[in-house]
């Protein structure tokens, strides 16, 4: 799916509504990962907390209708890179870290991780966690390999 400016701009002020209900200050920080939900319907984008109070929601045009079979994993990479741009936004909210933002459906359920944030780390795509098994399985193979040497 190839985002339009308008697009683009509706999901930076949806951030920017996120963030104005955190402050970032440390007094009221809160515990919480934000949920994001998307009804490819309606267009519909919603943000809730833990407790499922709706922080924000707006309607992107452009998905309104969609009727593609991969509709979450193309809105997902398109989160993923609003929010990359937008990380100084996001770094600095009011939530006591680390915390997540996690795409999901109208049932609830975990389609992707958006961006996580930590005081030291902040994952923005699955990319860098993309083969992470394999590569640990040769990591020990290798070592045990050494161990009996």
């Amino acid at each position: 799916m190839k985002t339009t400016e308008q697009t683009s701009n509706q999901l930076e002020r949806f951030i920017k509504k996120i963030a104005d209900k955190f402050h970032a200050s440390q007094d009221d920080a809160v515990f919480t990962d934000i949920h994001i939900q998307a009804n490819q319907e309606s267009g519909e984008l919603m943000a809730f907390d833990d407790d499922d109070n709706e922080i924000t929601h707006c309607i992107i045009e452009q998905w309104i209708g969609n009727k593609d079979s991969d509709f979450y994993d193309s809105i997902a990479k398109v989160l993923q890179n609003v929010f990359s741009r937008n990380h100084q936004i996001v770094d600095n909210m009011g939530l006591f870290k680390p915390y997540s933002f996690v795409l999901e459906n109208e049932e609830k359920e975990n389609i992707a991780e958006i961006y996580i944030c930590d005081d030291d780390i902040a994952i923005i795509h699955d990319d860098l966690m993309k083969n992470l098994d394999a590569d640990l399985d040769n990591f020990l193979t290798e070592l045990l390999k050494d161990e009996t040497k």
